[in-house]
């Protein structure tokens, strides 16, 4: 196939989905709708559908009614089954893919079923999107003359009991058309290789020849990659090795933090970011707009949506309300109903509608304190277990703690740094911090594959606090008694440095 033809092909492909996406723009709560009772009516004869009576749910108001809001704890045990070949529990078709992520307070990895429906209708059809978008405010693009180069985080694929689980991004990459390798690199072969340093080496040898006009990946992983790029050419900027690159398509963690990198290594005035919001259940939302820190939701992929704002937050307690009830400015719970056979299911991510025409939303973080700066979900739950393990092994008390994130400098990784007012100090600090460390590790596997080598987060940085000197954080802010106190775990460095300054 002539590399140009096809790239015209596709360009035509993609332009006109944009007239699909105009339909929900216009009509969203219909689309939601129609959406809600496919779902409904294709479950109707599973296990969980005959279990709350999909088949007499006429309306929403009965659906709200009769199916309960769930966390991953709460659908585990229905999980498992499917994982040990029961079928037809949650969704008829067969479910053999399960995306693997880390974070539940009961175990170290959560294992998301994802249907074939899901990959095609979903996260396909998303990818397509976000090209789509791009290209309708870029008309003069010429992304297509070159490839895009993805990076996919953990991609290795496992197999179990003829289920297969692994990173979601392996599980897209698996199940791309032959033909994604014309527009794409690497190769299919090198995104799924298993070993990060080895796979970066066959990406970087693969690319560099390549004339690379996209990139796409999470930023932090990005970073270290590109980094390497100049080390390898030693080139000043990318722009040096990739003159035509136009575009970065990023997600997964806060951009914020490492925009100015970015805008050092691609110096480039016009140069595009566009943000989208994918998570292993689902893909939820793409930047629509040039230079926008907004995030259109995209309503016809499958997925039924559902808010708790979170005031009235009550986790699987929580009263739900439709799309057509949010209103701009309220920070919200996520609850999805998926074509994978999540029914009402919290995430636990929180968002907010920055505008209802259309529904545009920007992520404001999770239901749980925690921190997600390099795609680690530390929350709050592992740094308190990992705490009290360290605590019993070194003869050590804490009164209080804060951890923030140190974020990439240059070449540099990031990591955290943890701030402790013991009661007791630990009879070895140094060993205090490796068992700290290790049981991170061993509690969340996110945390784990960052920590790999260093290459993306470096041992924690632990510096203890003189007493008092949380109490007079309180007080400085007017915060003494009751419910106040200074958050475990932030996404800034806010807290930790109004503590540093009083210290």
């Amino acid at each position: 196939m002539q590399i140009p033809l096809f790239n015209t092909v596709v360009s035509w492909i993609l332009k006109k989905r944009k007239y699909q996406v105009d339909m929900f723009l216009n009509h969203p709560v219909e689309v939601q709708n129609e959406v809600l009772y496919e779902l409904l009516s294709e479950a109707k004869h599973t296990l969980y559908g005959k279990k709350y009576g999909f088949e007499d749910i006429k309306s929403y108001s009965s659906f709200a009614e009769k199916v309960p809001i769930r966390q991953y704890e709460s659908i585990e045990p229905f999980i498992e089954r499917i994982r040990k070949g029961e079928q037809n529990v949650f969704w008829p078709s067969k479910i053999h893919w399960f995306a693997k992520s880390s974070g539940t307070t009961n175990a170290k990895s959560k294992f998301i079923p994802v249907s074939d429906e899901a990959i095609d209708d979903c996260h396909m059809k998303a990818g397509k999107d976000m090209l789509c978008l791009f290209i309708n405010n870029n008309e003069d693009t010429e992304i297509f003359k070159g490839k895009g180069l993805r990076l996919g985080g953990s991609s290795a694929i496992y197999e179990d009991n003829d289920t297969y689980f692994g990173d979601l991004s392996a599980i897209i990459i698996e199940n791309m058309p032959f033909w994604a390798d014309f527009s794409s690199a690497p190769s299919q072969k090198t995104a799924l290789m298993s070993e990060w340093e080895t796979k970066m080496d066959a990406i970087i040898e693969e690319t560099i020849p390549e004339n690379i006009t996209s990139l796409s990946g999470v930023p932090s992983w990005m970073l270290v990659l590109l980094n390497r790029v100049l080390e390898v050419t030693g080139k000043k900027n990318i722009l040096e090795v990739w003159p035509n690159l136009e575009v970065y398509f990023h997600g997964g963690v806060n951009f914020k933090p490492y925009k100015e990198q970015y805008q050092k290594l691609i110096p480039k005035k016009d140069f595009r970011y566009y943000e989208t919001y994918n998570a292993s259940e689902g893909f939820f939302a793409i930047q629509d707009r040039n230079n926008s820190d907004e995030l259109l939701l995209m309503l016809d992929y499958g997925i039924f949506y559902e808010f708790i704002p979170m005031d009235q937050y009550q986790g699987e307690d929580s009263a739900a309300i439709p799309l057509e009830q949010v209103e701009v400015g309220v920070n919200y719970a996520i609850v999805i109903t998926t074509n994978s056979g999540l029914w009402r299911y919290l995430i636990g991510d929180t968002v907010k509608f920055t505008g209802t025409n259309p529904y545009r939303i920007k992520i404001t973080g999770r239901t749980k304190h925690f921190i997600n700066v390099f795609g680690e979900e530390l929350v709050v739950e592992n740094a308190e277990d990992a705490l009290e393990v360290a605590c019993n092994n070194y003869n050590a008390t804490v009164n209080e703690f804060t951890v923030a994130p140190i974020f990439m400098e240059s070449e540099q990784s990031g990591g955290h740094e943890w701030l402790i007012e013991f009661q007791k100090v630990p009879e070895d600090l140094e060993g205090f911090v490796t068992c700290l460390d290790d049981t991170l590790k061993s509690l969340n596997s996110d945390y784990e594959a960052k920590r790999y080598m260093n290459m993306t987060i470096n041992r924690p940085v632990v510096h203890c606090a003189p007493k008092g000197l949380f109490y007079q954080w309180l007080k400085n802010n007017g915060k003494l008694g009751g419910q106040h106190k200074v958050p475990r775990l932030s996404n800034s460095r806010n807290y930790l440095e109004e503590l540093l300054s009083i210290a």
